[in-house]
């Protein structure tokens, strides 16, 4: 590792702030004492974070407070836990020169040191197994940032294994893991994509990446301690621990203190992690760990956190995140005389502690034996006890049906925890039939094989229903799509498997897929700026360019026609995809014409189809509490979205499900939509998209996320209620996740839509950017279901 010269060592004599004046210190401790468990607002924690000694003692008794009242309120008060773990690093090699770091390693000391680039499967196992025999129930694989990225010999090395990416190989590691020793993988490879976390999530019951800090100065100041590494940049990270929450990962992130940061950079990576956490409610645990100086790195001389310091930022960070979250300390970086201080801050989690492997990024820094650990838990007041690599709160929440776990994975994790969540201490591990997306063979619907699905059995008042439902759909009153709407278990399996019989009749085996790319109207990009988008996705493969949003005011009704007519020169062969019915609406009153006469101008500028989304559930209540009363009504959606058919603009068709509708209101929006087919025959597909909490435009009392069973019910039903009206029912995997996507491919979906290709130029163009499906995971996915794949254009005809 080349190590500047010039690099800047931290000190916070220099780089902090003045501790504050003694009324401005006392005034935010009395405002936190007085707050009754309310989190401070960013300037009294900056200030906070400045206690030392008695008024050290007054913060620390606040947020050991507020972490007892998160205990008992999780149902465990008194407990503090920890995971009983191996650290299996796969490879020291990285792209990243992190000035702190001693786990990295050049190719040239690896090699000196006879240690291959990667470590080998035998190797991996090995220590699995050790680690199983001494009761361990989690395996950390932890490595460098996509090495292959900056050194030739891990490029070498993967491709002479048959690896695309490392990636790739954490993910065979981490399956092979499962199968020989029933050690759940805890993943914590660095930045990875949305894809990556989808292609991941079979295999890994939990991952992680620390965030370390916001602080984009030390990222791109020479001399800084990121300075040269690519995956430290915060916005980038903040962006995978976003991605995690979308995936619905059980995540770890955390904050490195000491590495020259300030202060207030400190709070604001607290409260970033606070408001992820907020959107998407997957952050199973934040780290706070200080930074220990280590030899033969380029911030070797620079000096540790101080003790104090530590222990305020960990009480800080306590009271930012409140009672609900969990907050850990590694029980390594801190002196066994000091760990009382840590609790004392109000830390409920210990992380990670191994009987046989060393922490390999703080070697120097042995691990407490664990009944030392316990006894210095209890001589706070506190009982220890294990945890698996996904915390409590998530096992529950799995068991009740919650996407927290791949269902392929979900029955080895809890077959390992109680009733709370925490680890069985009477667990055997043993090892479990290979049963992923990475094993030949593998048949998504238990029990059947490929191609073959249970036979309608008829028992139960659902079972005759869904074999009225087999003889004559349209002699199934609406009471009856109602009740199917309710099946679950066996029921739901026949359910899913006449919906499937019933795709492959009407439109075959083969799982479709448009090759496209996204432009957010919104953003005002120029019409320069949307061709050069638009010749990028030609060259990409693309066949469609979707535009969604309203384009802003000032550019007036040419905001719309400027887009379209770029779009096409761009690429004169695309298909464009573009505007929601209500932005129809807009366009048309911006134009001061009449709708019919701006649907033509809007065909003559070059738009081919409409999107059929803000559909939600066509009806005002519902509508009126998902959006704040925002929302176009029902009857309007309807009258635009047959408006455009009219006009000779096709559109897809929706429903967002699962927030505040029953299953009445979904049948009736169902019977909505094939009234209007009836009526007009313009919709291409049925997109179901359940509602995610975390892209809604309004918070929204009561809205509870959908669950898997849920999902694969609806989109049976929907293929069943308008089979003969609507051919295709799409999975919409940017809401699904790709393992919910194959789920409604085995149960009646045939479509997984467009790719949505970033491209280059602007990845950030599109409203859903950093998700991108690749054809190879379309394949694969459907290789899974034993189908074929075929590309089609934006109306369902084949490419090519």
């Amino acid at each position: 590792m080349t190590v500047p010269l010039t690099l800047r060592m931290p000190s916070r004599a220099a780089d902090q702030p003045q501790a504050p004046d003694r009324p401005v210190l006392d005034a935010a401790l009395d405002r936190l004492e007085d707050g009754g468990g309310s989190t401070p607002d960013r300037a009294d924690a900056e200030v906070l974070l400045h206690a030392r000694g008695a008024d050290l003692d007054r913060l620390l008794a606040v947020a050991s407070t507020m972490r007892d009242t998160g205990l008992a309120e999780a149902g465990r008060p008194g407990v503090i836990t920890y995971s009983r773990k191996v650290f299996v690093p796969l490879t020291h090699l990285c792209q990243d020169r992190c000035h702190y770091c001693i786990f990295v390693q050049s190719p040239g000391k690896l090699a000196k040191a006879g240690i291959s680039p990667y470590m080998e499967a035998d190797a991996v196992l090995e220590v699995a197994r050790q680690g199983a025999e001494l009761g361990c129930k989690e395996a950390l694989l932890t490595l460098g940032d996509r090495p292959e990225n900056r050194w030739p010999v891990a490029r070498q090395w993967l491709d002479s294994h048959g690896y695309a990416s490392t990636l790739e190989y954490v993910g065979h590691m981490a399956q092979l893991i499962l199968d020989e020793t029933g050690l759940l993988p805890h993943l914590n490879p660095g930045v990875m994509s949305w894809a990556e976390m989808q292609r991941l999530k079979p295999v890994g019951p939990s991952m992680g990446m620390m965030l370390e800090t916001t602080s984009s100065r030390l990222w791109t100041e020479k001399g800084e301690a990121h300075f040269g590494s690519p995956d430290k940049d915060p916005a980038l990270r903040l962006r995978v621990i976003d991605d995690a929450g979308r995936s619905r990962i059980p995540f770890t992130t955390g904050v490195l203190l000491g590495i020259g940061e300030n202060y207030a950079e400190r709070v604001d990576s607290i409260l970033a992690l606070r408001d992820a956490h907020a959107r998407h409610g997957h952050l199973q645990e934040v780290i706070v760990q200080n930074f220990r100086a280590k030899s033969a790195t380029a911030m070797m001389g620079a000096e540790d956190l101080e003790t104090q310091e530590y222990a305020a930022a960990v009480a800080v960070t306590r009271v930012l995140l409140g009672p609900g979250l969990r907050v850990q300390a590694p029980p390594n970086l801190t002196d066994a005389a000091e760990l009382q201080l840590l609790v004392r801050a109000g830390i409920d989690d210990w992380g990670g502690v191994s009987p046989l492997t060393p922490d390999h990024v703080n070697p120097e820094r042995p691990w407490p034996q664990i009944e030392d650990l316990a006894r210095l838990t209890g001589e706070g007041g506190y009982t220890l006890r294990e945890r698996l690599t996904a915390h409590p709160h998530y096992l529950r929440e799995a068991r009740d049906g919650a996407d927290w776990l791949d269902d392929r994975l979900r029955p080895r994790v809890l077959a390992l925890a109680d009733d709370y969540g925490l680890a069985r201490q009477d667990a055997l591990l043993g090892t479990f039939p290979a049963s992923s997306p990475l094993s030949a063979g593998y048949s998504p619907l238990s029990g059947t094989k490929k191609g073959e699905y249970p036979a309608l059995n008829g028992a139960g008042r659902l079972g005759r229903l869904i074999g009225d439902v087999a003889g004559d759909p349209v002699g199934v009153d609406d009471a009856g799509w109602v009740e199917l709407l309710g099946a679950r278990g066996s029921d739901l399996e026949e359910l899913a498997a006449l919906a499937d019989q019933v795709r492959r009749a009407r439109v075959g085996d083969a799982v479709t897929y448009a090759v496209n790319r996204n432009i957010d109207a919104s953003r005002g990009l120029s019409p320069e700026q949307v061709e050069e988008l638009a010749k990028e996705a030609v060259a990409l493969g693309a066949t469609e360019v979707c535009a969604q949003g309203v384009p802003p005011t000032s550019a007036g009704a040419d905001g719309y026609l400027d887009l379209a007519r770029a779009v096409k020169r761009g690429g004169p062969g695309l298909h464009l995809h573009a505007f929601r019915p209500a932005e129809l609406a807009d366009g048309a009153a911006r134009a001061g014409l009449s709708l019919p006469d701006w649907l033509t101008t809007l065909r003559e500028a070059g738009v081919d189809t409409v999107p059929g989304t803000g559909a939600r559930i066509l009806d005002d209540r519902i509508r009126d509490l998902l959006t704040g009363g925002t929302d176009i009504p029902a009857e309007r959606w309807v009258e635009l979205v047959t408006a455009a058919h009219t006009a000779g603009l096709r559109s897809t068709a929706t429903i967002v499900y699962g927030h505040v509708e029953t299953a009445r209101d979904q049948v009736r929006h169902l019977r909505t939509l094939a009234r209007v087919q009836d009526e007009t025959g313009g919709f291409t597909e049925l997109i179901p998209m359940p509602w995610l909490a975390s892209e809604s435009p309004v918070p929204v009392a009561g809205a509870r996320a959908a669950t898997l069973g849920e999902s694969r019910a609806l989109h049976a039903v929907a293929r069943l209620m308008l089979d003969g009206r609507i051919d295709h029912v799409q999975a919409a995997w940017t809401k699904l996740g790709m393992r919910g996507a194959q789920r409604m491919l085995a149960g009646g979906a045939d479509d997984l839509g467009g790719v949505l290709l970033d491209g280059v130029l602007d990845p950030d163009a599109g409203p859903e950017q950093g998700r991108e499906l690749t054809v190879a995971d379309v394949t694969r996915l459907a290789a899974e279901l034993g189908r074929p794949v075929r590309q089609r254009t934006t109306t369902y005809e084949q490419v090519g």
